[in-house]
């Protein structure tokens, strides 16, 4: 039997290449990820039989082309990147999934943790910024959901 839980690695490589690169140019440009990112230069330079040294001096375009090419990531550092794309590039589809639900919000972050989404509201505001955004980017943010907060977020389609 295979185990098809949602993780953050799983996402990663299900990620096309413009979602992967998008979301490692956010993570090399987060400022508050410098643990993760050492990481990530480390891995990459295993990979990609660097020094660490060279991959750090990397412009943030260069390091987010080494670090989109990689199919696999740890689960902190895809959970990072994961995190900080969306909050990145995904504010207008956030804000108008959570609008829909009636979930209060601050440019697509929820304000209270303790809020359940109305599982009758999921699958109609699913389905409406469905036909608003690339699906591409809803399947990935729902997935995100799901994968951090999996008992909130089972109901969505």
């Amino acid at each position: 039997m295979t185990d098809t839980t949602l993780t953050p690695s799983r996402l990663w490589k299900r990620m096309t290449l413009d979602q992967r690169q998008r979301a490692a140019r956010a993570f090399w440009q987060e400022p508050e990820a410098t643990d993760d990112q050492i990481q990530a230069a480390l891995l990459i330079a295993q990979q990609k039989k660097f020094r660490a040294k060279t991959v750090i001096a990397l412009d943030v375009d260069r390091k987010a082309r080494h670090l989109a090419s990689l199919a696999s990531l740890p689960e902190a550092i895809a959970a990072r990147a994961l995190i900080v794309y969306h909050l990145a590039d995904q504010r207008p589809m956030m804000g108008a999934f959570l609008d829909e639900l009636g979930i209060a919000h601050e440019n697509g972050l929820i304000k209270d943790d303790s809020v359940k989404p109305d599982a009758v509201k999921l699958g109609p505001a699913a389905e409406k910024i469905s036909k608003q955004f690339p699906p591409d980017d809803v399947r990935l943010y729902f997935d995100t959901l799901r994968c951090q907060d999996p008992e909130t977020w089972s109901a969505l389609p």
